[in-house]
């Protein structure tokens, strides 16, 4: 009995399989209803760009119905291509955007919000930074704030809601009227407001302290955009829902 009980589950369960494959980067009913919109059709880079560019980097292809950025031609690990991206069809400024991502080992990328392309500058150059770590192996795990889903240099999310490397990670990213928080893997990591004192305060005593796109002022709005780090990194799912 216990033996077919357990054959029964096994087979509901390759049954079910189907219908989690469908839930990739597609959006469900409810989803619609809520305002949920793609930024990644799951076959091609349709809306995404190089920061500061028109096409494409090289060094991004579509794998496994992810997109994935993978170390450049003659590039050792560490050292990015120009390949950082933004979604440049539209910018936002209120929203909730949710990503799935996987690093490699010792991969280091990252998820920004409200860029403002700079010509000659990175894309972090004026943009807050939502860290992307192989927290385990990745050289630039000494740091808390350093460390996946937090907000680089400035707030540490806690270690223990990230999955390893090689595993499928969710962040969500909510900004609504500078209020900003980080749900990773479904629990809140990081809180924090824009243009506050406090923000100010947090900018000073980062790497940042000397970023005029940090001193002058995050923009109120921008494209959503992710860094080539010169590590392998999968994203998929990439959604956004505006918010009024």
């Amino acid at each position: 009995m216990k033996r077919n009980i357990i054959l029964s589950f096994a087979a509901a369960f390759l049954i079910m399989l189907p219908s989690f494959g469908q839930g990739v980067n597609n959006l469900t009913n409810k989803e619609k209803k809520d305002g949920w919109v793609l930024l990644y059709n799951g076959s091609d880079f349709t809306g995404w760009r190089q920061c500061n560019g028109t096409a494409m980097p090289i060094n991004w292809k579509i794998e496994d119905q992810a997109m994935k950025v993978f170390t450049g031609e003659g590039k050792q690990p560490g050292s990015g291509s120009n390949g950082d991206i933004v979604y440049g069809e539209k910018k936002f400024k209120n929203f909730e955007l949710s990503i799935d991502w996987k690093a490699s080992k010792m991969a280091n990328s990252g998820i920004f919000y409200n860029v403002r392309e700079v010509p000659g500058k990175e894309i972090y150059y004026a943009a807050p930074e939502v860290q992307i770590l192989d927290n385990v192996d990745a050289t630039d795990n000494k740091i808390p704030s350093h460390l996946a889903g937090s907000l680089y240099d400035m707030i540490a999310a806690d270690p223990k809601t990230v999955h390893p490397a090689g595993q499928w990670n969710t962040i969500v990213i909510r900004v609504e009227n500078g209020k900003v928080t980080h749900i990773q893997n479904g629990v809140k990591v990081v809180e924090y407001e824009l243009w506050t004192p406090a923000w100010d305060a947090m900018i000073a005593k980062s790497k940042f302290k000397d970023f005029p796109g940090f001193t002058e002022g995050i923009s109120k709005e921008g494209f959503i955009g992710l860094q080539d780090h010169g590590y392998p990194v999968w994203f998929r799912n990439i959604k956004i829902r505006e918010l009024k």
